[in-house]
């Protein structure tokens, strides 16, 4: 590293030639070091000419030189081969060292670097990722904060994929709205609410929004952005979508963590109205954060932004020439490849280019359904074929209805949207066949399964094996314009269908150390999922099967309960897996369900008769996991270890599980009879509780959920 950067440069040379760029950077400079590190790979790649600074005395033995032996990065390998040397005066060498040409060869890859957590800072530019780097913290965390970022990058490249792709031209009118400049550029605006109908590009615009402020913003400032999804009960809620965005706030400034309790947020964050409610405050009260909300044209989000909205609303409706000329655009991009796929004529180009212009109503998702089903149709049957597209969304929701009724697969395809549309979150391929009976020979072929999905009138898309609706609203059609034609029974039955299925399911593939694991204390932190997964086609049920169970009451006029049926099916899968299921439940990481699961039964039981049995078993099911949750959370088979081993002697759980209890133990703990009366004490409320706090000597406040632990 040189003290002055100018003692590197020749006369001749240009800061951006610079390729042995590690002895330009002060790196005691936080910022420029951050600010080089992830510059590091564009430069390497955009250099013309090769300069290097010879740090050690070179005299005595040129090629003995460190910056030989040394070992190369994976960024060095796209420099220029021509290599000129400079000594450590700054003084380029005579020409008998000028123009050697740089080494190749299989030791180019060995990494030496001076700092581990080098190894990983190195790959930022590879993988077009920002993390600042933090020296220190290790090899293994320095990974893992890499891995997180590459990850986050394929979930945007996911969500710009299922909808069609980000189109430059479809996004780009808006960085020259006057509203968006205000609130980019304005200190007191600080909230900008996007709103639109479904399918008019609000989520490609937040895309095109984000890839431009990456970009733009100062190195000192964080962008953090968060996409719910409807349909997912893990990422459609007012918490979640906090908690993604302090996630990436913290990822990029580390020591942000240790400040964030600080912020003044809510103990309990459930509904959008509390969020919307958050956000309005948070714009107010701090000037250095600015907030961006996209979604429909709701009128319950203008009241609760109301207060600091003023006039910083960006209503897509009100830029009605902006968004179709975007809509133009993305018209002929998708117009072109239709005619380069299917090989349309002039003629038939103009003619489904012209249709769609004038059908189109500025949506988005419209041009693109029509066109999905164009693929499809030869090139000479495609002008005739237009004219059955009706246009505005819910009519071509219908249409799909329609021609899905007169297929030879309609029920099963009723039956599959009917389940999915009903799901807390997507299923893949393997859960759905827990749901539904497939033909003969269709479970377990991938191939034969995803022909099924595309025959649902294109109302699904498969992304690798999980099935996603096309769009929120297409579900919307389904559960409120086809309700009657996809649940003739009512829904009630298929959230029936589905908890019954489900214990059928686990009852099958459930069983103890189904990982094979081996060790009794093997942590969870360790486990990787097999290929093929045991637990592939039970993930969902696992989580969710108690759930079905009480939307199924919520739905039934009677409201009856548990019938006797269902009851003696719940009795015998907690009888004979309970532990099989506590022990799955860690393994997905959803330890915390079985909880709140457990509670939700034991509240549905005790409304209902002739079930004392039941609810008995399930009040000793909910103690047990309570009192043992944090051990099989940590490791798994501890369920059938400290789990049995330290229970109560009269525990209905351990007397059914005795069999598993472990042998080898030949003094045992002297436990008590029944559980205790007390299952837990908190004093200096008036109110119920609704979360605990703990503190520990290794400087961590943790926030507890007093319902699930």
């Amino acid at each position: 590293m040189c003290e002055k950067k100018e003692s590197v440069y020749h006369k001749d040379v240009s800061p951006t030639e610079i390729v042995e760029i590690s002895v330009c950077i002060d790196k005691t400079n936080d910022a420029e070091l951050s600010r080089a590190i992830n510059s590091m790979f564009r430069w390497y790649r955009n250099a013309a000419r090769c300069y290097v600074y010879l740090s050690d005395p070179w005299e005595l033995e040129f090629q003995r030189s460190r910056w030989f032996t040394r070992g190369w990065t994976l960024q060095e390998l796209l420099a220029p081969s021509s290599v000129e040397f400079f000594s450590q005066e700054g003084k380029r060498l005579d020409n008998e060292y000028s123009g050697f040409s740089a080494p190749r060869g299989p030791f180019i890859l060995v990494q030496r670097q001076q700092l581990n957590e080098d190894k990983a800072y190195s790959l930022l530019g590879i993988f077009r990722v920002y993390v600042l780097p933090i020296y220190g913290e290790g090899t293994a965390m320095a990974f893992k904060r890499l891995m997180d970022e590459i990850s986050k990058l394929e979930k945007c490249k996911r969500i710009k994929d299922t909808k069609g792709g980000l189109l430059k031209d479809s996004y780009r009118w808006i960085l020259k709205n006057s509203n968006f400049q205000q609130w980019r550029d304005d200190q007191q605006s600080r909230l900008l609410w996007i709103k639109g109908d479904p399918g008019k590009g609000k989520t490609m615009l937040l895309c095109g929004i984000v890839n431009k402020l990456k970009k733009s913003i100062a190195t000192t400032d964080l962008l953090s952005y968060f996409f719910c999804q409807a349909a997912d009960s893990r990422i459609n809620n007012a918490t979640s979508v906090l908690q993604g965005l302090l996630y990436l706030l913290v990822n990029q400034q580390p020591s942000l963590a240790n400040r964030s309790l600080r912020m003044r947020m809510p103990s309990t964050l459930s509904g959008l109205p509390k969020l919307l409610d958050f956000i309005a405050r948070m714009s107010s009260v701090c000037p250095r954060i600015k907030w961006m909300v996209s979604s429909r044209n709701w009128p319950s989000i203008k009241k609760d932004l109301k207060i600091v909205m003023q006039n910083m609303r960006l209503c897509l409706k009100l830029n009605k020439k902006s968004i179709s000329t975007a809509v133009a655009t993305y018209i002929r991009y998708k117009v072109d490849q239709l005619a380069e796929r299917n090989g349309y004529s002039n003629n038939t180009q103009d003619a489904v280019q012209s249709y769609l212009l004038l059908n189109a109503n500025d949506t988005f998702l419209w041009v693109a359904l029509v066109c999905q089903e164009l693929v499809y149709i030869s090139q000479w049957d495609a002008r005739q074929k237009l004219t059955t597209f009706p246009p505005g969304l819910n009519g071509l929701y219908g249409r799909m209805i329609d021609q899905m009724k007169n297929s030879e697969v309609a029920d099963l395809c009723k039956r599959i949207l009917a389940i999915l549309s009903v799901m807390y979150r997507p299923l893949t391929l393997d859960e759905l066949t827990s749901f539904i009976d497939m033909p003969d020979g269709v479970a377990g072929d991938y191939e034969a399964l995803s022909e099924i999905i595309g025959l649902c009138g294109s109302f699904l898309t498969l992304r690798e094996r999980t099935i996603l609706f096309v769009h929120q609203s297409a579900k919307d059609f389904l559960l409120k314009k086809a309700s009657n034609e996809i649940f003739p029974s009512g829904k009630g039955e298929t959230h029936h269908e589905i908890f019954l299925r489900s214990l059928k399911v686990m009852s099958r593939t459930l069983r103890r150390d189904i990982y094979s694991l081996g060790a009794l204390g093997y942590p969870i932190e360790r486990v990787k999922q097999p290929d093929p997964d045991p637990l592939a086609a039970s993930r969902y049920s696992c989580i969710y099967w108690v759930d079905h169970l009480c939307d199924w009451n919520s739905n039934s006029c009677a409201k009856h309960g548990v019938d006797l049926q269902d009851s003696s099916a719940i009795k015998e899968f907690v009888r004979k897996n309970y532990l099989y299921w506590l022990e799955a439940l860690s393994l997905c990481r959803s330890m915390s369900n079985s909880v709140v699961s457990m509670g939700k039964l034991k509240a549905l039981l005790q409304g209902t008769a002739d079930v004392s049995a039941l609810l008995q078993l399930v009040r000793d099911a909910r103690r047990f996991v309570m009192y043992h949750k944090q051990a099989i959370e940590d490791s798994p088979l501890q369920a059938y270890t400290s789990g049995l081993v330290f229970t109560p002697i009269c525990s209905l759980i351990r007397d059914h599980f005795k069999e598993e209890e472990p042998k080898g133990i030949t003094i045992r703990p002297d436990m008590e009879d029944k559980w205790s009366a007390c299952l837990q004490t908190l004093e200096g409320h008036s109110d119920s509780i609704s979360s605990l706090a703990s503190g520990s000597d290794d400087n961590t406040v943790k926030i507890w959920d007093a319902s699930s632990g």
